[in-house]
């Protein structure tokens, strides 16, 4: 299998948080999504595979190279939660800066998207929304011949619809088996649809990193009152958390425990619960 990014054993010490021995891959032609709660360390990461910041241990591949060369970057988009340009630059004034900057840079597909995206050429970047300006900084990701997106909190913030339009996007990128996308978001709802893998990071560490449908067809919350918790094998339970009223039970295999335990509720779970329960919950 063809990998456009490895990252192996990223550590990065700050006085209050570690990014510890993070290892992950994006295989060519897919999405990875990278969850986690905020202050988890998913920025951190990103930060750490662009050398935006100094990694103290650790080897990050990008397209094959382990350094960050000015051809590997010409082949790199990426997107920040955020204005990605200065406010009184126009969609036209980008262009013209862009193709400066990049051998690679491709006018007509910018303005193909400029007009998909319905976005003014000449109107400064302060009188767009927030979606107009995220719909712009992804138009340039994607007009200097990328093989590789790395979007970190691109649709945080975003209406729905507007959601929708780039996912749809980041689906036809990755048509191609040559492109891959790495996007991190707290938004899950956004991943289930799109992400093809999850690297869930908690605390610095890797949790897990698992085809998504293992996740939404395989894995299940039980739930329970005390005397049946009590009694379920304890090699059942991955992590168990207590409510209120019940005990809510994250399984790995839903179907195979529904049948061993025929008299519990057992539902599917959404990334957002197998999140919730890993941070909050507490190990089988």
């Amino acid at each position: 299998m063809d990998y456009a990014l490895t990252v192996s054993g990223l550590t990065k010490t700050y006085p209050d948080f570690r990014l510890d021995h993070v290892s992950f891959a994006v295989p060519s032609g897919s999405i990875v999504g990278l969850i986690g709660e905020n202050g988890a360390g998913k920025s951190t990461t990103v930060n750490a595979v662009l050398g935006l910041i100094q990694r103290e241990a650790g080897q990050v591949s990008i397209l094959e190279r382990e350094t960050l060369d000015d051809a590997t970057k010409e082949q790199i988009g990426v997107v920040f939660d955020g204005s990605n340009y200065p406010e009184i630059l126009s969609p036209k004034q980008i262009h013209r800066i862009m193709r400066q900057i990049y051998r690679s840079w491709e006018g007509e597909t910018y303005f193909r998207l400029l007009d998909r995206f319905s976005l003014p050429q000449n109107k400064p970047l302060k009188q767009f929304s927030k979606g107009m300006k995220m719909k712009l900084a992804i138009a340039a990701a994607l007009s200097h011949q990328s093989k590789l997106l790395i979007l970190d909190e691109a649709t945080s913030g975003l209406d729905p619809v507007i959601r929708d339009d780039l996912l749809d996007l980041l689906l036809d990128f990755v048509q191609n088996e040559e492109h891959a996308i790495l996007i991190s978001s707290h938004i899950t709802s956004d991943l289930e649809k799109i992400a093809d893998h999850i690297v869930f990071i908690h605390g610095g560490k890797v949790v897990f990193s698992k085809p998504k449908d293992e996740l939404t067809e395989q894995y299940g919350v039980l739930k329970c009152g005390a005397a049946q918790y009590e009694a379920l094998d304890p090699s059942d339970r991955v992590v168990s958390r207590r409510m209120e009223y019940e005990w809510q039970v994250l399984v790995s295999d839903r179907h195979t425990i529904q049948k061993k335990y025929p008299k519990a509720l057992v539902v599917p779970a959404t990334l957002d619960e197998i999140m919730l329960l890993y941070v909050k919950g507490e190990a089988g």
